[in-house]
């Protein structure tokens, strides 16, 4: 195989592993059988290098104890793999379970060691790189044990790939620390598809303890926590933020978008019910309000009262829009055509003139929410049995105008 095509089966996205023939470090070439490898040392243009006056520099050979050498292969149908080295220092790599274990004292007869520039033995330890990992994910391990000896704060996950890498490898070696790093950085950061794919394929087959906060973002446990929380982002969205046109966008496509339109149906139609009660017990206590004072104590407890029906009624509205867009809408109809005693108490308040000079938008709002349902009816995109329904809307409509 020509040394084009070694480099293209051993291209290393992250930099931090130079192959053939772009290393200017020493390299050989070992031929066993019908196997060619190539020895692959990491050079001091290496990303992972640290300081070199620090006794725990990484890939340091003059203080290293410890060399661990990668396999890695390229594409199935070549003999060609790579043996990358890296000098490390047991003490650091006693992090990880995996190697407390490989370099406990029990196991020195069968080490393999070799003689240091400083007469020291060095360990020498060969791992397998499995065809669905590369050799940048180990590094990027080693990398953040030696960061934290080093207390070095620069060395951070960049994005959800790195992360989703660097897991695997941290699971396969018992590193905790970088396992629940691994958990919180892709807790905490947002997925696009491609990547929650990813992080569906990968974390639940690692069989990690606790990292049920991140696979909730996945699979919930059951439908009423499914329910709960988009019920609880409808409730934030309409009542308590600030920017709500946005939030309320927001959740709309997030509605929308939802796998489950029947849990949809429900959150929404829940909402809706909640609303409308609400509606009808502020509209009641405007036309008799629980207070005894005079009469301008009652008149502006009637002034609030109407304020109060102005912004429910806001909410009912784009909660109909909502529902009409989703086409989750026919229970909203029945139940809102069934408001005989709201139309009556309604009607009495527009003969009132306080809402004229208090919530002059009030009856546009609650018309719009009728016109919107009866629009639907007569599109068709609501079912026809509904007609009668809407006939009782519009008749409602007509005497409160």
């Amino acid at each position: 195989m020509s040394s084009g095509n070694k480099k293209s089966c051993f291209n290393n996205r992250c930099g931090f592993t130079k192959l053939i023939p772009q290393t200017p470090f020493p390299v050989s070439q070992h031929t066993s059988g019908s196997k060619s490898a190539e020895y692959v040392d990491l050079g001091n243009d290496s990303e992972l290098k640290s300081e070199p006056n620090s006794s725990l520099a990484f890939n340091d050979p003059a203080f290293a104890d410890v060399v661990l050498s990668f396999h890695s292969f390229g594409s199935s149908d070549t003999n060609i793999y790579a043996i990358t080295r890296v000098f490390l220092h047991s003490h650091i790599l006693e992090q990880c379970k995996y190697f407390a274990a490989v370099l406990w004292e029990r196991w020195r007869d069968s080490r393999q060691f070799s003689e240091g520039p400083n007469h020291q033995k060095r360990i020498h330890i060969d791992m397998t790189v499995p065809a669905s990992r590369t050799i940048d994910a180990y590094l990027l391990v080693l990398q953040l044990l030696y960061a934290k000896c080093n207390k070095d704060n620069k060395i951070l996950f960049k994005d959800v790939s790195k992360a989703l890498s660097a897991l695997p490898v941290a699971a396969e070696w018992l590193y905790d620390d970088c396992i629940t790093a691994c958990v919180q950085y892709l807790g905490a950061v947002p997925w696009t598809e491609e990547e929650e794919k990813k992080v569906m394929d990968i974390v639940p087959h690692l069989q990690l303890q606790g990292p049920q906060e991140l696979l909730s973002r996945l699979k919930p446990k059951s439908v009423t926590a499914v329910k709960d929380m988009l019920s609880e982002l409808v409730h934030a969205a309409i009542h308590f933020h600030p920017n709500g046109a946005n939030v309320k966008t927001f959740v709309a496509n997030l509605l929308k978008t939802h796998a489950s339109r029947s849990v949809v149906k429900l959150v929404l139609d829940d909402t809706f019910t909640k609303g409308l009660s609400t509606l009808k017990d502020s509209a009641e206590e405007y036309l008799e309000p629980n207070i005894n004072g005079q009469q301008c104590q009652i008149e502006d407890l009637q002034k609030v009262t109407l304020h109060t029906t102005l912004v429910n009624s806001k909410r009912l509205l784009w909660l109909l829009e909502t529902m009409i867009e989703l086409g989750v809408a026919d229970d909203a109809v029945t139940e809102w055509s069934e408001q005989a005693d709201l139309s009556a108490n309604l009607l009495r308040i527009f003969n009132d003139d306080v809402w004229l000079t208090c919530v002059p938008s009030l009856q546009v709002l609650l018309l719009g929410c009728t016109f919107n349902l009866a629009s639907e009816i007569a599109a068709g995109f609501i079912t026809a049995s509904y007609q009668k329904e809407a006939c009782g809307m519009l008749v409602a409509c007509v005497g409160w105008i």
